[in-house]
């Protein structure tokens, strides 16, 4: 069955695998985390994967840690990226084996919100300006920057890890990357993305895992808490704001 899903699969990254050899704490950070602990397989859609959870559950530490295991730049970029503001990054990486696929991605990058600032310092003194449109992404609100990498420097073909794109992003630019995704999955594209994003997350051909307390559980977008959250709100925003707002001395 494993050799005949490798010829199927048209991804470059079928699976992650936890070795927990030396090295392996169960009782220490992150080794302890939600996102980490209870799982030692975790199979990626050929297409698109959504890591979804609470803050602190560990999505964006293993998000990091994947895209670290494929030999990406730990604060965003491609593999030639070597710039480090802070070195933060966990150990989680040196843990984790990835199941590749017959083929190899022709590009890779790695897409991170909260180091996009030294990111694109690092690019525009060294970087080819049109491999990102042709100006400089510090010209550029947060937003802009996310979508000039987005829509130029992803090239087709790749691996992409990314963590919470849409923390720059409109609602009108959100749907604006569901486009790009699309045509990059269509250009034979595999993605894994941490996010909170309920217009993400509506990608159709995707897995979704909600990082639980009990680990990794596969969630269709109908019944995720987000999505319901998001739209009862968007409903009946009168009656949650006076869940939230009344006093409670009344």
């Amino acid at each position: 069955m494993a050799g005949r899903r490798a010829i199927d699969f048209a991804g470059f990254v079928m699976d992650v695998v936890q070795k927990r050899d030396a090295g392996w704490d169960p009782e220490s950070y992150p080794f302890n985390l939600p996102a980490v602990a209870s799982w030692q397989t975790l199979e990626l859609h050929e297409k698109v994967t959504f890591l979804v959870g609470e803050n602190g559950s560990g999505k964006s530490t293993l998000i990091e840690a994947i895209a670290v295991a494929m030999g990406l730049n730990a604060e965003g970029g491609s593999r030639d990226h070597r710039f480090k503001v802070e070195d933060t990054h966990s150990r989680l990486h040196a843990q984790l084996k990835m199941v590749r696929g017959t083929k190899r991605p022709k590009d890779s990058y790695f897409l991170r919100a909260e180091s996009l600032y030294g990111q694109a310092t690092y690019l525009d003194a060294t970087s080819t300006l049109a491999r990102y449109g042709e100006r400089k992404l510090h010209t550029q609100s947060h937003g802009e920057t996310v979508m000039a990498l987005f829509q130029n420097r992803f090239e087709g073909k790749g691996f992409y890890v990314l963590d919470e794109p849409e923390a720059a992003l409109s609602p009108r630019r959100q749907l604006a990357f569901l486009r790009r995704l699309h045509e990059l999955v269509q250009n034979g594209s595999q993605f894994v993305i941490a996010t909170h994003s309920p217009i993400i997350l509506s990608y159709p051909d995707a897995f979704i895992y909600h990082m639980t307390a009990e680990g990794p559980q596969q969630t269709k977008w109908d019944d995720f808490d987000h999505v319901s959250l998001t739209r009862d709100f968007l409903m009946y925003p009168e009656a949650y704001l006076y869940e939230i707002m009344e006093d409670p001395g009344d």
